[in-house]
């Protein structure tokens, strides 16, 4: 008896593998069609809109009645080619009128990243921790009268960290502000596990370079931390004990976004974030972020007039328009798009991550952007 419960065990872990592709190869396709904004592609990887293909792929969205999205085809934007070639294929080359038969044609608009693409990270040879020239980068008019155009149609519009950060241009930034009744502050932020520097060679040298100019050339961190950074290359550090209870910044949401969006009441976030104020007159903040200070970080945020709470996820969801802004950099998860081929695969969640610090970002794909971006999803094709 117990050989036959052993052999059976032994057999569906053989073949669920394959009924759940199955499950997912005999799902109904539904065609939606995204524009999909990534300006920052170093790689056909996509590393900066992998999460959202994935969403797409698992829930059979094509971008027409039978042709799946593929990752390195289908955006606008930066498209690298072979030996430091590059096309640029953006809004950019759009007229008015091909602006508005795109925001006709398209179901939703997702900006996943605009900061672009620059000198040192692009060609060879060069220093990739430090800034330089720019090649391509910053939303661009064309990316505002395609967002006007969307608002206008109402139809659904997702932006995220870093839209209207460096390089945007001050006025195009204003428009997008005016627009969606959203403010960047200015601070753009992200968590390090280690900021030693002769243990974590991957710490960016401009941040280095800046915080020494302001602070008599010392840089004192050897434990884990948050930088930040403002528009003016100012820099601020708290590290963990020093100013920081616990040094990774939480998402913390409300509980209509617990019940509606099935996201997890507190979630930590370990990658790049941006600083926002929100009109609450006009939109929601249904996710916070809340960095978890002493009193000795306190000041040290009420110093330079960072505040210790500010949204994650703004929303307007009424009659008028649908808008969402991630201020994190959600679509960029450390996940495998082949998974997105098994119907169930979240069921398996756990065997994708485990609980260290740096699996954070898997683990926020799995309990956090998947869940919010299914029911966005479901819920405006519904509608």
């Amino acid at each position: 008896m117990k050989k036959k419960i052993v052999l059976t065990i032994i057999l569906l872990l053989l073949f669920l593998p394959l009924f759940m592709w199955l499950a997912w190869v005999f799902t109904p396709k539904t065609k939606f069609v995204a524009a999909i904004v990534d300006k920052t592609v170093l790689t056909k990887q996509g590393q900066e809109h992998i999460s959202f293909n994935w969403i797409l792929n698992y829930n059979r969205y094509t971008k027409t009645s039978i042709d799946p999205y593929e990752i390195d085809h289908d955006y606008f934007g930066f498209f690298p080619l072979e030996d430091e070639e590059y096309k640029l294929k953006g809004l950019e080359r759009f007229s008015s009128n091909q602006l508005k038969q795109l925001s006709e044609d398209a179901d939703m608009a997702y900006f996943t990243d605009t900061y672009g693409i620059y000198n040192n990270e692009w060609f060879l040879q060069t220093n990739v921790s430090e800034r330089s020239g720019m090649l391509y980068g910053g939303l661009s008019d064309k990316d505002l009268e395609l967002l006007a155009l969307m608002k206008e149609k109402k139809k659904l519009i997702i932006t995220e960290f870093n839209t209207i950060g460096s390089p945007t241009q001050s006025q195009n930034r204003a428009e997008f502000e005016e627009m969606f009744a959203l403010k960047w502050t200015g601070w753009t932020a992200r968590y390090f596990d280690n900021l030693d520097l002769e243990v974590n060679k991957e710490l960016p040298q401009w941040l280095i370079n800046n915080y020494k100019k302001s602070h008599n050339n010392k840089w004192p961190f050897t434990k884990s931390g948050i930088a930040f950074v403002n528009d003016q290359e100012q820099v601020v550090i708290l590290e963990e004990d020093w100013h920081l209870k616990n040094p990774m910044p939480q998402i913390v949401s409300t509980s209509f976004a617990q019940e509606h969006y099935g996201l997890p009441k507190q979630i930590k976030y370990s990658f790049w974030f941006d600083v926002m104020e929100s009109d609450t007159a006009i939109n929601k903040v249904i996710s916070s972020f809340s960095i978890d200070a002493n009193e000795e970080g306190l000041k040290e945020l009420k110093k330079y007039g960072i505040p210790a709470t500010f949204p994650a996820i703004t929303m307007h969801k009424d009659s008028d328009y649908s808008f969402f802004y991630f201020s994190g950099d959600f679509s960029d998860n450390p996940i495998d798009t082949k998974s997105s081929y098994f119907k169930g695969i979240g069921y398996f969640k756990s065997f994708f991550y485990d609980k260290n610090d740096r699996a954070e970002r898997s683990s926020f794909f799995w309990e956090y952007y998947r869940p919010l971006l299914n029911t966005i999803l479901e819920d405006y094709i519904e509608k």
